[in-house]
């Protein structure tokens, strides 16, 4: 079921996926190669604003949709969902391209993520590698080159683990967090820290980052991302991830990463570059974790010209 939503400056689209209510929209949406946006943590579909009309110009069909548990998406907690990982959020990413996508586009997507999108968008290349032409990541945020057993423990010792991890998330006062971290502002300095480029935090993008974090539901959500992030299983791992691709078959994958990256530092990325030579690195100069935001033209143009090289290929 879609339900539509418009107001002067945006239209936003909700998806009813597995019950829960899924936010998303579309630019120019047609028969044609399809980009779909995969924001960071903490962020939502809005922070590729900067980027989607640029791309929706060049005649790409663009998507962009919050993540469950962020921004106008539901924000389910451990009783709803179990937990979130970058493998429910693939799924979601799978439905999305069957029921969403599919009706009107028949080409292979285009994943671009940032971040934790990066991350979920790596996950789709190797759950469903027949359905993506590409995939974009600015940055990764994994540790790559961890030796990483293929076959998950099943031993008591894991349960166990599962059990303290989940007990220990419970306890944390999330609420609570959230709280100070709305009373003194203290998103500014997240901003501040992410940010190279100081002029682009401003009351905008505060109210953007802001904004879903004080939802009722906000502090559930986070404790299933928690707990899932902390339990998942090592073939949800990037180093697991990219030998899949290696191994199997190589989904043409970009790393676009800030110069000053204060995050995840650029050397992940050159460790990635080097580990997997097929994976193409761009480094952006005195740029910082958000590049998409902070250099959105350099960013768009880097972006569209290996797209486009990508369409040549095919």
């Amino acid at each position: 079921m879609i339900l539509k939503i418009s107001s002067k400056n945006k239209s936003c689209n909700y998806w009813i996926w597995n019950g829960f209510k899924i936010a998303w929209f579309v630019e120019n949406e047609k028969e044609s190669t399809s980009l779909l946006f995969l924001h960071g943590f903490g962020a939502n579909k809005y922070h590729w604003r900067k980027n989607i009309k640029s791309f929706a110009k060049s005649g790409y069909s663009v998507y962009s949709m919050d993540l469950l548990g962020f921004g106008e998406s539901d924000q389910p907690g451990v009783k709803e969902i179990g937990k979130l990982d970058n493998g429910i959020w693939c799924d979601q990413v799978t439905d999305f391209i069957t029921d969403i996508i599919r009706p009107i586009n028949t080409n292979k997507i285009v994943l671009i993520g940032n971040s934790l999108g990066g991350l979920v968008a790596l996950t789709c290349a190797v759950s469903i590698p027949e359905e993506i032409s590409g995939i974009i990541a600015s940055p990764l945020p994994d540790p790559v080159g961890l030796k990483i057993n293929n076959s998950d423990d099943k031993s008591k010792f894991k349960s166990i683990k599962y059990k303290l991890i989940k007990l220990f998330v419970s306890l944390i006062p999330i609420e609570i967090i959230l709280f100070v971290i709305d009373r003194f502002k203290l998103i500014y300095y997240f901003l501040n820290f992410a940010y190279q480029k100081k002029e682009f935090i401003d009351k905008e993008l505060f109210n953007l980052i802001s904004i879903p974090s004080k939802r009722p539901s906000a502090a559930r959500a986070l404790r299933a991302m928690c707990l899932g992030m902390a339990t998942r299983s090592n073939k949800l791992k990037s180093s697991f991830l990219l030998k899949v691709i290696s191994d199997v078959k190589k989904v043409p994958f970009l790393l676009i990463w800030g110069e000053k990256d204060k995050f995840i530092p650029l050397n992940y990325g050159k460790r990635i570059a080097k580990l997997f030579p097929w994976v193409e690195l761009k480094v952006i100069p005195n740029s910082g974790h958000c590049v998409h935001d902070e250099d959105p033209q350099l960013f768009n143009k880097i972006s569209n010209e290996w797209i486009e090289e990508l369409t040549i290929k095919k």
